[in-house]
């Protein structure tokens, strides 16, 4: 299946009852633009003992991510459709995450805690994460994977194509990063643009808005309610006592079949 949640695409794969079928290596060939199907993450649906299903996401570079939250988004409401259900529980490398139908054609999912210490993101070495210290002063948050967010003065100004890949690959960050720049435009609004670890520039990152909610908040910019604007449309983000929940539209663009 093909979806998107903002732009941000996906290819679905469906595995359940099935044998493992996807690799790092299969994921590079479907996620090629021009010669396979194309798409910024790869979400494979397994059986699981813990929860309605698994996903197990990929990045466009073959490389794995324990969260995407777009994706987890797009196949909740695409479960809750098959099953008839109001809610859904997807297991994720990052945990069990329960998703709900949020009316209005939105879909809610609970994307867990963020953490933010050192060595739980993780960074090479112990620092702030409040204030990075890397030009700009980011603040980085881990929402199963690493965000590093610069607060500037115009984030639709910043070159995403320059500043993002050396970011991505700063020594600080281990695992690599995911990168964005954002700045307060109201009260309790917040634009934002990405650069994926391991894909480049997408329309909209549903764990990058939660972990720039939660950076900003620990700023003291925002309060727990936030709306996010990216490139491609509006996450609403809220900082939960059981965790942090992004609500927004979804869409299921094609269903195709995969010759193996």
């Amino acid at each position: 299946m093909k979806m998107h949640g903002l732009g941000n695409d996906f290819v679905v794969v469906d595995e359940r009852g099935l044998a493992p079928m996807v690799d790092e290596q299969t994921a590079v060939r479907l996620g090629d633009r021009h010669r396979g199907v194309g798409f910024d993450q790869l979400a494979v649906m397994r059986d699981s003992a813990e929860a309605d299903l698994h996903l197990t996401f990929f990045n466009a570079d073959g490389s794995r991510a324990a969260a995407c939250g777009n994706a987890t988004r797009c196949v909740a409401r695409y479960v809750m459709d098959e099953t008839g259900q109001g809610s859904v529980t997807i297991a994720t490398d990052h945990g069990v995450l329960p998703a709900r139908d949020a009316g209005d054609g939105l879909t809610s999912v609970n994307m867990g805690h963020a953490a933010v210490r050192w060595d739980e993101i993780p960074l090479a070495h112990e620092v702030d994460t409040l204030h990075l210290p890397i030009k700009g002063g980011p603040v980085v948050t881990s929402m199963g994977n690493p965000h590093c967010t610069f607060f500037v003065e115009d984030c639709e100004a910043v070159d995403l194509a320059a500043r993002g890949p050396a970011i991505e690959h700063h020594p600080l960050f281990p695992e690599r990063t995911n990168v964005q720049f954002a700045h307060v435009e109201g009260n309790n609004r917040i634009r934002m643009r990405v650069w994926e670890r391991g894909v480049g520039v997408t329309l909209a990152s549903g764990s990058s808005s939660c972990a720039v909610a939660h950076a900003a908040h620990r700023r003291g910019l925002v309060a727990r309610e936030v709306r996010v604007r990216l490139d491609g449309g509006v996450l609403d983000i809220r900082l939960a006592d059981d965790g942090i929940w992004m609500t927004g539209p979804t869409a299921h663009v094609f269903d195709g079949v995969w010759r193996v």
